[in-house]
C-alpha cells in the first residue's frame, strides 16, 4: 500500500442534537445569537432527592419526536442521541456510497448508559430479576452508541469507543482521523454522545463542588472566565462528524467544510479530577506543535476553549494556551461556548469541534455569554456577547478538551482550501 501518513483528512458532514437545537443549523444559529441553554429541571426526582442543583442544559428536541418508538425503547438515551446526530451528519455528507469494510465508526462517551443502568437496577430491586429488560447490557455498554451507528451504516472497518471523560468526543475525532491517515478506512463517522442528566450524576458532581448552584438563574450560571463563576452546568447531547480522506471526498464531489489537520494528546498524571494548576500537560497537547509539523503558533486565529466555568480549570487552561502559543496568543479569538450549551461531558469535544469547523467555514467566532468581569488571571482575548469576524484565507483553529483523569486533547482544524 502507498504511504498514507500525509493523507489529508477532511470534514464532509455535520450532525448534532444539543440543548440549543435538534440539528446543526438550529444549534449554530443559537450559538451565534448567544442563547443560553440551561433550564430548570421539571422532573419529579429533582425535588425528591433534595438535589442541591435543580437545573441543567437539557436536550432541546426530545428523541421521541425524532426516532421510532422501538428505537427509543431499545437504545439508551446516549445511543439515541448519537443515532440522531449520525443520521444528520451522514445525510449532510450526501449519504456516500462506500464499501462497508472501508467505513469506520468512532463514537465516544464519558459515562455511557447510566440511565439504563440505574433504571434497571430499580427494576431489579422493586420487581425482581425476571423483570429486568433483556437488552439491559447492550444498552448500558459505553460502546452501545458506536455499535448503534455502525449497525445503521453497515460499518465494518472498525468500531471504537474512546472513554476519556470530558475529552472523549475530541479524542474520538482524533482517532478517526488517524484511521484514515493509516489507510484503515476511507470514511469514518466520529464524535461523542452523553445522556447523564440523572439524579445520581448530578448528586455526584455536586458533592465534588463541580456544579454551579445558581438555581435562581440557570441561563446565567455557566460563566467561563468570569470572576463570579462557581462551577459548570451539566448538559447533554451528541455531535457527530463525517471524516474522509481528501482524495475520496474529491472523487465523489463532496462538499468540504474543513480539515482535521492534527490532534495532540497528553496526560497530566497530577490528580484524578483537578487539572495541573500550572498547566504543564496541556501545552504539550495543544497543536500545532505535536500535531501539525508545518504549522506555527502564529497561524492560529481562533480557539474554542474547554472553558467549563470552574474556578481552577479556566485559569489553568488560560495558562496552558499562553504557554503553548506564547506571544502569538495575543489577538487569537477565544470562544467559550459552554456558556450556552453547558458541559456535555463526553460529547463536549465533538460538539465544540463542529462549532470550530463552522467558525472557520463562516469566518465567525462564536460569542461567550455571561462574562461581565474577566478574571484578571485569564490573559486571553475572549470573544464576548457577539460573534467576531475572522480573516479570510487559509485559517487554523484549535479545539481544546480536557477530562477527569488528566486527559488533554487538542484538535487542529484548518479551513477548507
Amino acid at each position: 500500500m502507498a504511504d498514507t501518513q500525509n493523507r489529508r483528512v477532511v470534514v464532509t458532514g455535520l450532525g448534532a442534537t444539543t440543548p440549543l437545537g435538534g440539528d446543526v443549523p438550529t444549534t449554530w444559529q443559537a450559538v451565534l445569537d448567544g442563547t443560553p441553554g440551561a433550564t430548570p429541571l421539571a422532573q419529579d426526582w429533582a425535588q425528591l432527592y433534595g438535589l442541591p442543583v435543580t437545573f441543567a442544559a437539557q436536550l432541546a428536541v426530545p428523541p421521541i419526536e425524532v426516532l421510532a418508538k422501538v428505537e427509543t425503547r431499545r437504545l439508551d438515551p446516549s445511543a439515541q442521541y448519537a443515532l440522531i446526530a449520525a443520521r444528520e451528519a451522514w445525510a449532510d455528507a450526501g449519504s456516500p456510497e462506500v464499501d462497508g469494510e472501508r467505513l469506520g465508526v468512532v463514537v465516544a462517551s464519558g459515562i455511557g448508559g447510566v440511565w439504563t443502568l440505574l433504571d434497571q437496577y430499580d427494576v431489579l430491586k422493586e420487581k425482581g430479576a425476571r423483570r429486568v429488560f433483556p437488552l439491559t447490557v447492550p444498552m448500558l455498554m459505553p460502546n452501545g452508541p458506536a455499535a448503534a451507528v455502525s449497525l445503521e451504516l453497515g460499518a465494518r472497518g472498525g468500531v471504537h469507543t474512546p472513554v476519556s471523560a470530558c475529552a472523549s468526543g475530541a479524542e474520538a475525532i482524533g482517532y478517526a482521523a488517524e484511521m484514515i491517515r493509516s489507510g484503515r478506512a476511507d470514511i469514518v463517522v466520529a464524535g461523542g454522545t452523553e445522556a447523564a442528566i440523572h439524579a445520581l450524576p448530578i448528586a455526584g458532581f455536586a458533592a465534588m463542588q463541580a456544579l454551579s448552584t445558581r438555581n435562581e438563574d440557570p441561563g446565567g450560571a455557566s460563566r467561563p472566565y468570569d470572576t463570579s463563576r462557581d462551577g459548570f452546568v451539566l448538559g447533554e447531547g451528541a455531535g457527530i462528524v463525517v471524516l474522509e480522506s481528501e482524495e475520496h471526498a474529491r472523487s465523489r464531489g463532496a462538499h468540504v467544510y474543513g480539515e482535521i489537520a492534527g490532534c495532540g494528546i497528553t496526560s497530566d498524571a497530577h490528580h484524578i479530577a483537578a487539572p495541573d494548576p500550572v498547566g504543564a500537560g496541556a501545552p504539550r497537547a495543544i497543536p500545532p506543535a505535536p500535531a501539525e509539523p508545518d504549522g506555527a503558533p502564529s497561524d492560529v486565529v481562533h480557539i474554542n476553549a474547554h472553558a467549563t466555568s470552574t474556578p481552577v480549570g479556566d485559569v489553568a487552561e488560560s495558562a496552558s494556551i499562553i504557554k503553548a502559543l506564547g506571544s502569538a496568543a495575543d489577538g487569537v479569538a477565544v470562544s467559550a461556548t459552554k456558556s450556552m450549551t453547558g458541559h456535555l461531558l463526553g460529547a463536549a469535544g465533538a460538539v465544540e469541534a463542529i462549532f470550530t469547523v463552522l467558525a472557520l467555514h463562516h469566518r465567525l467566532a462564536p460569542p461567550t455569554i455571561n462574562l461581565t468581569d474577566l478574571d484578571p488571571d485569564v490573559h486571553l482575548d475572549v470573544v464576548i456577547d457577539k460573534p467576531r469576524a475572522l480573516a479570510g484565507g487559509d485559517l487554523l483553529a484549535l479545539n481544546n478538551s480536557f477530562g477527569f483523569g488528566g486527559h488533554n486533547v487538542a484538535l487542529a482544524i484548518r479551513s477548507a482550501s
